[in-house]
């Protein structure tokens, strides 16, 4: 394609030899559209010398083959030479490009004739129209600081329809406001010329009309579109799709820019030390990311031919860009020289701000929706979310009714996945701009929106005071980690707190991986539910992070050699670290409690001969229980033992607890929610053990007694009701969804149950039901049931494409330990009223179903008599039929057999023997 493109631009006969060829700029504008970068710019330059070189001959040619919409995204996307010979050559495929004069006045007033007629040829195909807005607003976004540069609202700009865009864009003035600094580049750039960028935004707009009319046949000289008046309001059917993204006033759009940096306080120096400068800022910004071709720019004074001391680069990704800023923004290149680095789109807000000040306005109070109402249900019901295909429904879990009531219903709420908060004040949805919540009883309306382009993750804090999003990129260079960003908002504000980048490799030490090798969560909180610190695990280093300045506790890290693994108590801001073996076991691998801030250790444990080790906090913050895999003394195998600490006694003495069979396979492990037994699982069959332990004895509360063991048992999952007591021990996967209801304090099974190929179990908040699922893990039987906590099922649902079921998190109740108490003792005198409630639902449910039946009874009753009538219309006929005899009865008639026989055919064959064999 280069020895094409060099043959053409040194030779006419050249070009009309490729001109003339069968398919050449068919296979021209489709490299333009589908060719590597490099080839991409060998074809338009092509084509634009084919343009140049006998324009009236060649540009309808190229408009039949549909170039306008590879070009518009050239012209956007392209190599800095692609752009400006894309943006050139759409100029010259413009009817009026060749004469700027009478014939181009003439045109301007015909141009707006052709809409009417070709709008819903456009509309039609969808495809077209829409990449026309994508190019332009792309193009617009590229080629300006925002979209606010062209005195056009974002909010009417949005609504409007794309004619009106366009005028708008035509006949509003630019601003003639710069920012103070670096006025002479901005003005000097070629991609920040007003005029230019209003220009080319029009040529692209009208080249489709071009093209369009051209494949129509349509007669552009003799069309007057000024003459053209469109109803009020018309958007030709083209409504956009996050319409309520744009109803706020401090709406900032991207701007197209992001990868643009600009570096101040640069030295000041002459022409001939001006290459010497330039490698030494590539040098230093080149580490970071990719700068683009003729990426690095340097402006020069004019008069006295020096640098200006500043400079742009510019790199393939704003991530790169962001990550530039962030790690050499106060870079000291020399005594006199640090360097103060900004985004270029960050002089949009710059030109924002007015000369004089002025008070902002209050806006009136308006009390919102009590976002706790819905615990207020006079039924003491629960809510749960489920999303199917593309709906998502919160639905209250009626059990008294045996089905669900309906809350809130909606069609593609989320592009992803729900989550509800800790406390279940919000929901929250996932989006390709960010993440939003939404909260209420009923409405759920949407309290507050989170910008994060791209975002996959998120996370909240306990408390439900701030909200962590995660994002992943695909770097510039395949050989390079994904980029990472992860933002820290302030739930009610909405504002980012405190922000991470970094590449996924700096987010992935410890933890189990989730997405790209990232551990999540990566930011782990700590503190209870006052949300008062937040920590990361490093290379060697535990990140501490307290929330009122969001910055390291004492400005540095807490350094541990090689620590591999850290959690939080679930109330106190205590850490527990693990570290591994070093040394090749010349060091023993150690548990250690630390507190925070103090950073002070509270208590340590060395373990030998360690393969690994997991740590399984009690709710309370009561126990701490430490899994450990040992090696064997020949270092073949491994066995499993616990290590259990008691937080809350003195000095927090440690307890280990070994099993009868040392070689028993651990597979699962879970405290009782605020309570002192626990329950694992463990053997090496396709039938496990399961035991029960307690952290107190009859005779020594300091001691772990064994309640019972369960010999093989279908279960590899355990699930304890949130108000202790009760368990289920489940099989999934494998074991095809078996459940069983066990009642820990009578050590008896209550029921046993399955719910064929289920892949989720989970309980409500107050633990009188559970729900369990199929997801669309399996193509069939999706849905979920709905059981009581001593395994009755209640009822069934199920649902195509089944994805997410998640119940509604209570927050804790606000009634004390002795209240709480009382109510257990009074427990009869209080649910007097509920029992004769749930009385008289059964009553209903009980007159219901006996009208049901009645209802039933009484349609058999007609459909026999409308058959008895029948048969008694039709007794001639079969009287008739017997030969005069008048009985039905089949018992006064004898049965003959009758033998007929018929001869159907006779033939004669002739045989032949062959007596001598």
């Amino acid at each position: 394609m280069a020895v094409l493109e060099n043959a053409v631009a040194s030779s006419g006969h050249a070009v009309r030899e490729v001109a003339c060829r069968d398919g050449a700029i068919r296979a021209l504008v489709e490299a333009v559209e589908e060719g590597s970068p490099e080839c991409r710019e060998h074809a338009v330059a092509i084509l634009l010398a084919m343009v140049r070189s006998c324009r009236d001959e060649h540009r309808e040619a190229i408009l039949r083959e549909g170039a306008v919409p590879g070009l518009l995204e050239l012209s956007v996307g392209g190599t800095w030479r692609a752009k400006e010979m894309a943006q050139h050559l759409l100029l010259l495929l413009r009817d009026c490009a060749a004469d700027y004069g009478g014939r181009a006045r003439h045109q301007k007033k015909k141009k707006h004739e052709l809409v009417e007629q070709l709008m819903e040829e456009i509309d039609a195909e969808g495809a077209s129209l829409r990449l026309v807005e994508e190019m332009v607003a792309k193009l617009k976004h590229d080629r300006s600081t925002s979209a606010s540069s062209l005195s056009v609202d974002s909010q009417s700009f949005q609504k409007d329809s794309p004619r009106r865009r366009r005028r708008r864009l035509h006949h509003h003035p630019p601003p003639v406001v710069r920012p103070p600094r670096l006025l002479e580049v901005a003005v000097s750039l070629p991609c920040c010329s007003w005029r230019v960028r209003r220009q080319e935004a029009t040529a692209m707009a009208d080249a489709m009309i071009e093209e369009r009319a051209a494949l129509l046949g349509i007669d552009m000289s003799q069309i007057d579109l000024d003459s053209v008046q469109l109803p009020p309001g018309e958007d030709f059917g083209i409504v956009s799709d996050d319409e309520d993204l744009y109803q706020e006033d401090n709406l900032e759009l991207d701007t197209g820019l992001g990868n643009i940096i600009i570096v101040d306080n640069l030295p000041v120096v002459p022409r001939e030390k001006f290459e010497k400068l330039e490698g030494v800022i590539r040098k230093i910004y080149s580490q970071i990311g990719v700068i683009k071709e003729d990426g690095l720019w340097m402006p020069l004074d004019p008069d006295t031919q020096k640098t200006l001391g500043y400079c742009f680069i510019e790199y393939n990704t704003a991530q790169e860009a962001e990550l530039a800023k962030e790690k050499t923004n106060g870079y000291k290149l020399d005594r006199a020289h640090i360097f103060a680095v900004s985004m270029f789109e960050d002089f949009d807000r710059f030109m924002r701000v007015p000369d004089e000040w002025a008070p902002p306005e209050t806006k009136p109070y308006t009390p919102g929706e009590n976002l706790q109402q819905w615990l207020t249900d006079e039924k003491a019901r629960d809510q749960f979310v489920i999303r199917a295909g593309s709906d998502t429904e919160v639905l209250w879990n009626d059990a008294r009714q045996l089905k669900p009531e309906p809350v809130h219903r909606r069609a593609f709420w989320t592009e992803s996945f729900v989550q509800w908060s800790p406390l279940g004040t919000y929901l929250a949805t996932v989006h390709r701009q960010g993440s939003a919540v939404w909260g209420g009883a009923s409405t759920f309306n949407r309290l507050m929106r989170y910008a994060h382009p791209q975002v996959k993750l998120i996370d909240f804090s306990p408390g439900e005071k701030y909200l962590v999003t995660y994002s992943s990129h695909e770097p510039s260079n395949p050989q390079d980690p994904q980029r990472v960003v992860i933002n820290i908002f302030d739930m009610r504000t909405g504002k980012i707190m405190r922000d991470f980048k970094g590449s996924a490799d700096d987010f992935a030490v410890g933890g189990t991986g989730a997405v790209t090798g990232v551990s999540w969560p990566v930011f782990r909180w700590g503190g209870g539910r006052d949300d008062r610190y937040f920590a990361r695990i490093g290379k060697s280093v535990v990140s501490v992070y307290e929330t009122e300045t969001f910055s390291l506790i004492d400005k540095k890290s807490l350094k541990v050699e090689n620590v591999m693994d850290f959690c939080w108590s679930p109330t106190d801001p205590i850490l527990a670290l693990y570290v591994p073996e070093l040394g090749g076991g010349n060091q023993p691998a150690r548990v250690s409690l630390v507190q925070i801030p103090s950073k002070e250790e509270l208590r340590q444990k060395n373990l030998f001969s360690v393969s690994d080790c997991k740590m399984y906090w009690q709710s309370n913050g009561d126990y701490l229980a430490v899994k450990v895999d040992r090696y064997t003394k020949t270092k073949k195998s491994t066995y499993t033992g616990f290590e259990l600490f008691r937080i809350k006694e003195r000095d927090i003495p440690i307890e280990v607890l070994e099993l009868e069979n040392k070689n028993d396979k651990i597979i699962a492990f879970a405290w009782e929610p605020k309570g002192h037994r626990f329950a694992v699982i463990h053997g090496d069959g396709p039938r496990p053990d399961v035991s029960f332990y307690s952290m107190r004895s009859g005779n020594n509360t300091g001691r772990v007694s064994k309640l019972t063991t369960l010999k093989g048992k279908q279960a590899n999952a355990l699930f304890w009701s949130p108000a202790g007591r009760y368990i289920i021990l489940a099989g999934l996967k494998n074991f095809n969804g078996q459940l069983e209801f066990y009642n820990v304090d009578e050590l008896e099974t209550m029921a046993a149950a399955e719910h064929f190929m289920a892949t989720d179990v989970e309980w409500d908040p107050t633990g009188r039901y559970v729900a369990t699922a199929v997801t669309s893990v399996h193509e069939m039987e999706n849905g979920f049931n709905i059981w009581s906590f001593n395994g009755k099922l209640l009822y069934r649902i199920l649902k195509d494409h089944f994805f997410q079921f998640l119940w509604r998190p209570r927050p804790p109740s606000l009634l004390s330990p002795e209240k709480e108490e009382e109510i257990a003792k009074n427990l009869k005198k209080y649910s007097k009223k509920y029992e004769a409630e749930d009385q008289d639902v059964s009553m209903l449910l009980s007159e219901q179903d006996r009208e049901k039946r009645k209802m039933l009874k009484d349609e058999w009753e007609k459909w026999v008599s409308r058959w008895k009538q029948m048969h008694e219309e039709e007794k001639l006929d079969r009287q008739n039929l017997r030969d005069g005899e008048a009985s039905d009865e089949e018992e006064e008639y004898e049965a003959k057999e009758v033998e007929v026989e018929e001869l159907l055919d006779v033939s004669e064959e002739v045989l032949s023997f062959d007596f001598e064999e």
